[in-house]
């Protein structure tokens, strides 16, 4: 099987987006989006969650003393990998260049531009004045920063992320999509497998198992689990009484694409924490 992963990231007001659905268009790929991601979210049951999430960095209080933003970020991750498993595909931001860096077969985009150029595209486009342009410029340029942050501990605009960088001053947008087709074309880009499949389902099933237990409040550094085969779970490590391991159990059985799951789980007289 051979496909190929394209990410486009974007500074607001650079025309990424256009450009994204651009080369979508060119190369014949599936682009995703916002609303092709939050449609395959609502597939799998976690639109409210995805929508939740956003590209920004969760509040201070909810991030350290509740799981939500971990659970909300396990799921957009599934999300972005049970979607991957498909084929040939656009991705524009939602963290996919970090998400889907390690794979051969994906070229990472970044499309910036100088702070003027940005303010008078998003003047335009919105119809507003340029001191409101402005401020939306830096508040995604800080929720992006923070999303990036807070998700992969990375800073989003690290050139090392990325296989080409394009400033759109200049650039017309057919111009911009015409460089990232050819780019993605080359042979250093190389294909992916049917071992990438695999190991799609198994990060899709990962997370979702991850945030299935995060939820129901039975995530601990006590529990441990392997996906093998691609659809056997071992579950290992320790559980506080034997309800609690059949919980678990129960849980990860309820993931898609499982069909076996082995519960290892000892269990302790001491509860912990």
């Amino acid at each position: 099987m051979r496909m190929y992963f394209i990410t486009v990231s974007e500074m607001l007001g650079t025309n990424g987006e256009k450009i994204a659905k651009q080369v979508a268009k060119e190369l014949g790929y599936i682009l995703y989006g916002e609303d092709e991601l939050f449609k395959a979210a609502d597939e799998m049951g976690y639109l409210t969650d995805i929508k939740k999430l956003g590209e920004k960095s969760p509040a201070i209080l909810e991030r350290f003393f509740t799981e939500k933003p971990k659970i909300y970020l396990d799921r957009l991750q599934s999300v972005i990998y049970e979607v991957a498993k498909k084929g040939d595909a656009v991705f524009f931001g939602r963290g996919s260049q970090l998400l889907l860096h390690s794979f051969e077969c994906a070229f990472h985009v970044l499309i910036t531009g100088s702070m003027e150029k940005r303010i008078k595209r998003v003047m335009e486009e919105k119809q507003i004045n340029r001191e409101v342009a402005e401020r939306m410029i830096h508040q995604s340029d800080r929720n992006k920063r923070g999303f990036i942050q807070f998700a992969f501990h990375e800073d989003w605009l690290n050139p090392n992320l990325y296989d080409l960088i394009l400033n759109t001053d200049k650039l017309s947008i057919d111009s911009a999509a015409k460089m990232i087709t050819t780019g993605a074309r080359s042979e250093e880009i190389k294909s992916c497998g049917m071992d990438s499949v695999t190991n799609l389902r198994k990060l899709s099933i990962q997370r979702q198992i991850e945030s299935a237990l995060l939820e129901a409040g039975l995530w601990s550094s006590y529990l441990f689990f392997t996906i093998e085969d691609g659809d056997q779970v071992r579950i290992f490590g320790m559980a506080n009484s034997q309800e609690e391991k059949g919980k678990i159990e129960t849980l990860v059985k309820r993931v898609k694409d499982i069909k076996k799951v082995s519960n290892d789980l000892v269990i302790v007289r001491t509860p912990m924490t």
